[in-house]
C-alpha cells in the first residue's frame, strides 16, 4: 500500500499558465468567475467547501455547502448549537476551501465568521424542501445520540408538531457568513510547478502577489 501511495503521480495539463497581470484586482470577481465555470463543469456539488474552525487549539473541518455569496462573503447554514457553531463563537477566525479536482483548481478563504441577519435566515429556511426543514427541528446537531431510531422518532414527532401548518425556522439554526481578508487562487501545472496567486485585504485594498509553487 505505501508503494503506491508513493507511485501515485497526476501531471496537471488542463489550463494555461495564470498571468496575475491579467487577472482582476477584486478577488470577488476572480472567484465568479471561477465559480461559473464550476458550475457548467463540476458534475456534482460545486459548491461544496471545506469549512476549518479551530477548537481551543485544535484544527477541525468538515464539507458544508455554499448558500450564498455577496459583496460581504460566503455563507453557510448550520444549527446554532452545532460543533462548527460553537467554535466560531468562540474564536471567529476560519477558512474555507473550495477544491475543484477535475478542473485541477482550488481557491483557499481565510476571515472572520459573524451571524448573518433572521430575515436571511427565513428566507433561505422557507426555500428548502420541507423534509429539510423537518430535520432541522429534529437533529440535536453534534450532539451524540443513541442511535438512528432516536432521530426518526424526533422526525415524526416534528411531523406531528406541524401537521396542517408551515414549518418555520427553529430560532437556533441559521446562517453565518466568512468575511475574507485573504484569498488564495491555486491552479495545477505542469511538473508541480503550480500557479498560486492570492490577494490581502490591507487597510481596505486588496493586494495581489503571487506565491511560489
Amino acid at each position: 500500500m505505501t508503494d503506491n501511495i508513493f507511485n501515485q503521480r497526476v501531471d496537471y495539463t488542463k489550463n494555461d499558465y495564470l498571468d496575475e497581470n491579467k487577472l482582476p484586482s477584486d478577488p470577488f470577481e476572480l472567484f465568479r468567475g471561477w465559480y461559473e465555470f464550476a458550475l457548467k463543469n463540476v458534475e456534482k456539488d460545486p459548491n461544496a467547501m471545506i469549512l476549518s474552525t479551530v477548537n481551543n487549539n485544535q484544527p477541525r473541518a468538515r464539507v458544508v455547502l455554499l448558500k450564498k455569496l455577496d459583496e460581504r462573503g460566503f455563507t453557510y447554514f448550520t444549527n446554532y448549537n452545532s460543533s462548527k457553531s460553537q467554535e466560531t463563537n468562540k474564536n471567529e477566525n476560519a477558512s474555507i476551501t473550495f477544491y475543484w479536482r477535475d478542473l485541477e483548481r482550488q481557491i483557499r478563504i481565510e476571515g472572520k465568521v459573524e451571524k448573518i441577519s433572521d430575515q436571511e435566515s427565513d428566507e433561505y429556511f422557507m426555500s428548502r424542501p420541507v423534509g429539510s426543514r423537518i430535520g432541522a427541528w429534529a437533529s440535536p446537531q453534534s450532539k451524540e445520540i443513541k442511535s438512528r431510531k432516536e432521530i426518526e422518532q424526533a422526525v415524526e414527532q416534528i411531523k406531528k408538531k406541524f401537521q396542517n401548518k408551515e414549518v418555520t425556522r427553529p430560532k437556533n439554526w441559521g446562517g453565518l457568513r466568512l468575511v475574507p481578508k485573504y484569498f488564495e487562487f491555486w491552479q495545477g501545472a505542469s511538473s508541480r510547478l503550480h500557479d498560486r496567486i492570492i490577494f490581502e485585504l490591507i487597510e481596505e485594498e486588496w493586494i495581489k502577489k503571487r506565491l511560489a509553487p
